[in-house]
């Protein structure tokens, strides 16, 4: 099993691609982490907010590979504490295959991937931006692993 974030957004600041690369290299070792970066749809006066949401999920569906679960990231998502990511992560593995974690762009995700997502999660009620996204849910992953293997990176 291995963790695939995708992630609408191709252009993030040096900041974004660190901290999700120190999250993901501490990760490989436990759970592989890959991100797929989503090229975003151009917004134009010709384009509504749905249809450029419309086409970013067509990238998005081509981009999922087959039999996934999938786990999209929304502010409106039901908040879970580590723990109970770590007790979804350790079913997760039981079963097998790969994990999905989709991250919109500046404008959300269309929703038809919200509807057709496994699971809909927030890591916050807060709207964050969605580079912040790739950096917390790469250091949530880390923690919730380092629960279930018992390191002692997560206290209580």
């Amino acid at each position: 099993m291995k963790f695939i974030i995708l992630s609408v957004g191709n252009k993030m600041p040096e900041w974004v691609e660190a901290g999700f690369v120190e999250y993901t290299m501490r990760m490989s070792q436990k759970l592989p982490v890959e991100l797929l970066k989503i090229k975003p749809e151009k917004r134009s006066k010709s384009k509504n907010i749905e249809q450029v949401l419309c086409a970013e999920a067509v990238r998005i569906k081509a981009a999922l590979p087959p039999k996934c679960r999938t786990v999209v990231m929304d502010e409106h998502g039901r908040q879970w504490t580590t723990a109970k990511l770590a007790d979804s992560i350790t079913g997760w593995m039981r079963n097998g295959g790969d994990t999905v974690f989709i991250i919109g762009g500046a404008d959300g995700l269309d929703s038809g991937i919200k509807n057709s997502a496994d699971e809909v999660l927030a890591l916050s009620a807060l709207t964050l931006p969605h580079g912040l996204v790739r950096v917390l849910l790469a250091e949530q992953l880390y923690r919730a692993v380092s629960l279930i293997k018992r390191h002692p990176y997560h206290r209580k």
